[in-house]
């Protein structure tokens, strides 16, 4: 346990150290039966998903695991408003009551939720709760509340209590120094979580449900073109990156699933939408964050690819006469620890995209900042959700940490999880078209 906790100290070091009212989903749509919550504001659902990231965060954070926790705790909040006034499918909690408070019934599902994970934090989250449903007037309807919430809780926990997703995540890996090959790239000498490529899925019906095709040959056209514009690109110095392209790389370098759900709260908060809206919304994108992880280590342990750092390096051995070898080349930004094809961060991008395109309309535009940005706090306007992914998707290439075909691979495998997703989970119920 000290190991793991320990390499996964210098894992997160490594990845920051660079750097209207609604008429429901969609618009437009008349609905056939009154929403319960229209007048409940969306800030329960808003602040539970920053008290989900602050009781994450630290030097021990774990991207995989947080991707688990966070749809965990919205599938358990949207169960429990669900539970009040049924008017979608479940995704587990299968218990009822229609007295009891929505604002408590939120509180206590994703407090369930991240206390039983994160014990050592229970002070601060006991706070938490305390301050998130003291102003619930009825003393009935806010037991109640609590009481549903923590069946929510309770539920989905259940449900993934022996998915192993706690298992050391730190692995050896002993390929044979052959052309395409994925080896370890300095300074992590080791492969991250190659259990999570048969992680039990959230919402797809397997992690290898959309596994992509494989990667162009060495040989390729196509190789040796995402080949040369990465080596020229994505070097540290001396790279025909433009100062924008730069200003790109570091701003998405920041873990997937901690800016599009930043990404997510913004347009749920300029939407202004309502508070069942809102909590299905924050499930269906982190059901499809969580599942592009699953199903993106799929692809990756398949097809066991080389990273740009290491096909830089030994191009004299790929057998292309159109590649030349730079033995001491360096990517902008520090390699994740993990094959590169596809590019896992250009899969959660336009999962989360599309599920956004699908509830919130795909013309909306919106600012955000993140947490990689280079000058600090400094923002980014996107015309539209996709436009946002794809930007995401190229900063990969930018940082000199994935070739093109990786990028577009992932934007297609993202797409398929995200409508997938909307698909088919959290549906509609039949007098509920519209919501």
């Amino acid at each position: 346990m000290k190991k793991r906790i320990s390499l996964l100290l210098v894992f997160t070091a490594i990845f920051f150290s660079a750097c209207s009212d609604s008429e429901g989903f969609g618009y437009g749509e008349s609905p056939r039966k009154k929403n319960p919550f229209r007048n409940h504001s969306n800030a329960i659902v808003l602040q539970w998903n920053t008290i989900a990231f602050e009781t994450m965060q630290g030097p021990t954070y774990d991207p995989m695991i947080a991707s688990r926790i966070f749809a965990m705790v919205h599938i358990a909040m949207h169960d429990a408003l669900n539970g009040i006034a049924p008017m979608y499918e479940t995704y587990t909690l299968q218990q009822q009551d229609k007295k009891a408070d929505p604002i408590a019934a939120i509180s206590s599902a994703a407090y369930t939720v991240l206390v039983e994970t994160f014990p050592d934090k229970k002070g601060q989250l006991d706070a938490a709760l305390a301050q998130a449903i003291k102003d619930v007037k009825s003393a009935d309807a806010k037991e109640r509340g609590v009481a549903l919430g923590a069946l929510a809780g309770k539920a989905i926990i259940t449900r993934r209590i022996n998915d192993g997703a706690f298992q050391n995540p730190i692995a050896e890996i002993n390929n044979p120094q052959q052309p395409g090959l994925y080896q370890p790239v300095p300074p992590t000498p080791f492969v991250y979580a190659p259990f999570w490529a048969t992680l039990p899925t959230f919402g797809l019906e397997s992690p290898n449900q959309f596994r992509i095709a494989a990667m162009p040959a060495l040989n390729s056209a196509e190789y040796t073109e995402d080949f040369n514009e990465v080596k020229a690109k994505g070097i540290k110095e001396n790279s025909t990156r433009t100062s924008e392209e730069t200003t790109i790389a570091k701003f998405w370098y920041e873990f997937s699933e901690i800016g599009w759900n930043r990404v997510t709260a913004t347009a749920a908060a300029d939407k202004n939408l309502d508070l069942i809206s809102t909590a299905r919304l924050f499930a269906l994108v982190n059901i499809a964050l969580a599942d592009s992880y699953i199903a993106g280590w799929d692809s990756k342990f398949h097809y066991n690819f080389w990273r740009p750092y290491t096909a830089v390096r030994a191009a004299a051995t790929d057998g292309n006469d159109n590649t030349s070898e730079d033995a001491s080349w360096e990517p902008l930004m520090n390699t994740p620890p993990v094959h590169d094809y596809p590019s896992t961060h250009s899969t959660l991008g336009n999962a989360a995209a599309t599920v956004l395109n699908e509830l919130i309309g795909a013309n909306t535009g919106f600012t955000m900042t993140s947490t990689s940005a280079e000058p600090a706090n400094s923002t980014r306007t996107f015309v539209n959700f996709s436009k946002a992914a794809e930007e995401n998707a190229d900063s990969r290439v930018f940082a000199g940490i994935h070739f093109r075909f990786s990028c577009e691979q992932g934007l297609e495998l993202g797409e398929k999880i995200g409508n997938w997703v909307v698909e088919h989970q959290l549906k509609a119920k039949p007098d509920n078209k519209g919501f």
